[in-house]
């Protein structure tokens, strides 16, 4: 038996239908990702399953005993409550007198699921760790069906990963409305789209709802045609003049009367932004470079003797756990921020362009159009002239919404209106904390496609891991007290590199060690940013002697030139990698690109095989 149904669901604002006679019903158990362009009314509809907002039409029915939690986008609390306090809060009205007494070993234990400090303040918290105090407060009534509206704003990307664990163990169901594609993925057992006030159903995750809609959209675009096609003809048909009048067929002229009005009612698929940016005049080879910087504060070291080089075309992500110092990084990169001890150097011809995470250029007085282009009505981008109505429909705005104050927007429209001003100013250098926050997918991936074929450099902070995983070429990552570490590739490659220097941690720890004089010629330094220290000598055990067969004597001579080939061949591959113009080709560049990706992968666990042969075999021979 369903959790809850909806019936014939209609809501408007204005002449725009937000739901259009949408049905629902969620059963026990299920994980359902309510996804839609912003603006078509998902957070409506959470929150008139929630109660809190009135249907023009339909109903809304709960099982009989169900307990319905909503977790709003950006949670409220009262000022000057503990965790523990806003915890409890949240626990009161589901109890009766003979629960009462079990509250506070249900916050209790709640707080320690959760990690939370229930003596902290709420007042003191960041963003990430307030929305995790709101999904305590949601957790701790014990749902039967959870409404959360976009959980992983705010949080990095270790708290998404654990939010996925909590969702995934919750024994309840969940509805929630997110554009984070991998959190999607890990988590949903179906998605449903709003889209043009019609809710349509998707099981499985989102990579299956992909597939499916791409199908949908195939065969809608093929039946349009088909019916234009007949309208077209029945329109000619009409018009052929007085004889074909004189045998007009009734029944024919209803069929065309109805065929227009079917016409007039379609409602067209929402229109994709067209994003462009004007990327200025070519920077210098060099953008910026740390040289062993270190930034501290309050006596904690965030950045600890950091070096590394950003060069033109380079397209770098910054990733790492709130309050590790990510902006602190950009700042220090972009010369804002004097390190205490090292060296910044800043490349020559820079122009600058920062989209900022907490939109604070943005006036909320000014009207759209007036903060894309204040004092006039044309907006210049690579020597064109465009109008700013015509510009700010690339970015989906309506001309009537064009005049609108800033205030009155959406996070997702405002997150648009910024990436539109951003980029209408010539760029060389792109500079973006945060992007993706409320974007819908289909922004999303637009933004993908566009810094794809930006030609400047890029420095993006981001917690969205499909995004970095299809923008960036190199990753800035937190190894925590101040130290990071680089990696070529996106969040994907990370993870794996992180997998593979665990795995080689593990089996050096519990294997003999020797020949560690030999060892540190041999293998290759790491490519941290930062300095890592090595185990000292005392730790490293003694190696258990044995002599080498002849065949293992001759392969041993032969490893050290295999592993200096196999590294050679890696070069290459990572300056080719780094090239902006190895990014530029077709289709038949991106099978080249695949290729090459691929070898970059297989001579890492050859080269890790390699080394660790070679490692066991000087051992053996002491």
């Amino acid at each position: 038996m369903a959790l809850l149904t909806v019936q014939g669901a209609e809501l408007a604002f204005g002449h725009h239908a937000l739901l259009a006679g949408v049905d629902l019903a969620i059963e026990p158990g299920e994980r359902i990702g309510l996804i839609g362009r912003n603006g078509t009314g998902k957070s409506s509809l959470l929150k008139a399953i929630a109660g809190e907002l009135r249907l023009d039409a339909g109903e809304i029915r709960h099982a009989g005993g169900v307990r319905v939690v909503f977790l709003p986008q950006e949670p409220v609390f009262e000022p000057g409550l503990s965790v523990s306090q806003a915890v409890a809060g949240a626990l009161a009205p589901d109890l009766d007198e003979h629960e009462a007494w079990q509250s506070a070993h249900r916050v209790e234990a709640t707080l320690s699921r959760f990690g939370l400090d229930g003596e902290a303040a709420i007042d003191t918290l960041s963003g990430g760790q307030r929305k995790r105090v709101a999904l305590a407060q949601a957790m701790v009534r014990e749902p039967d069906l959870l409404l959360l509206d976009e959980p992983t704003n705010h949080l990095d990307i270790a708290a998404i990963v654990w939010l996925e664990g909590v969702l995934r163990a919750f024994r309840g169901a969940v509805l929630m409305i997110t554009h984070d594609r991998r959190f999607l993925d890990a988590v949903v057992t179906r998605i449903i789209e709003l889209d043009r006030g019609i809710l349509r159903s998707y099981p499985g995750d989102f990579a299956t709802y992909l597939r499916r809609k791409a199908d949908e959209l195939s065969a809608e675009a093929l039946e349009r045609a088909r019916f234009d096609k007949l309208l077209s003809q029945e329109e000619v048909w009409i018009r052929k003049g007085v004889e074909a009048r004189r045998t007009r067929n009734e029944g024919r002229v209803r069929r065309l009367q109805a065929l227009r009005a079917q016409r007039e009612a379609r409602r067209e698929r929402i229109g994709r932004a067209r994003l462009a940016v004007d990327a200025g005049e070519k920077s210098g080879k060099l953008v910026a470079e740390l040289i062993d910087a270190t930034v501290r504060f309050d006596g904690r070291a965030v950045l600890h003797e950091v070096s590394c080089l950003i060069q033109r075309g380079d397209r770098v992500g910054i990733v790492g756990p709130n309050g590790a110092g990510k902006t602190t990084l950009l700042r220090t990169l972009l010369g804002e921020q004097r390190p205490d001890a090292g060296r910044v150097r800043l490349g020559t011809q820079l122009q600058l362009a920062y989209f900022d995470q907490l939109r604070e250029q943005l006036d909320p007085e000014a009207t759209v159009a007036d903060t894309i282009s204040p004092g006039s009505e044309w907006v210049e981008i690579a020597g064109q002239r465009i109008h700013a109505m015509s510009y700010l429909e690339r970015f989906l705005f309506e001309p009537a919404r064009a005049r609108s104050p800033v205030r009155t927007l959406s996070g997702g429209e405002r997150n648009r209106l910024l990436l539109a001003r951003l980029f209408a100013r010539p760029a060389n250098l792109l500079v973006l904390d945060e992007p993706t926050n409320d974007l819908d997918i289909d922004t999303l991936e637009l933004l993908e496609e566009l810094l794809d074929d930006y030609p400047g450099t890029l420095l993006l902070v981001s917690h969205d891991r499909a995004f970095l995983d299809a923008v960036v070429t190199q990753t800035l990552a937190s190894e925590g007290d101040g130290r990071w570490q680089e990696y070529a590739g996106g969040w994907s490659d990370v993870e794996a590199a992180r997998q593979r220097q665990a795995a080689s941690a593990t089996a050096a720890a519990s294997a003999p060690r020797a020949g560690v004089a030999g060892e540190d010629r041999m293998r290759p330094p790491p490519a941290p940013v930062t300095g890592a220290a090595e185990a000292p000598p005392s730790a490293r055990r003694e190696p258990s002697r044995a002599k080498l067969s002849y065949r293992e004597q001759r392969e041993l001579e032969a490893l050290p030139e295999r592993i200096a080939a196999l590294e050679a061949e890696q070069q290459q591959l990572a300056t080719r990698l780094a090239d902006p113009a190895t990014y530029r080709g077709g289709d038949g560049e991106a099978a080249s690109l695949r290729a090459m990706n691929e070898r970059v992968a297989a001579i890492e666990t050859e080269l890790m095989g390699c080394l660790e042969r070679w490692e066991a075999l000087e051992a053996r021979r002491g």
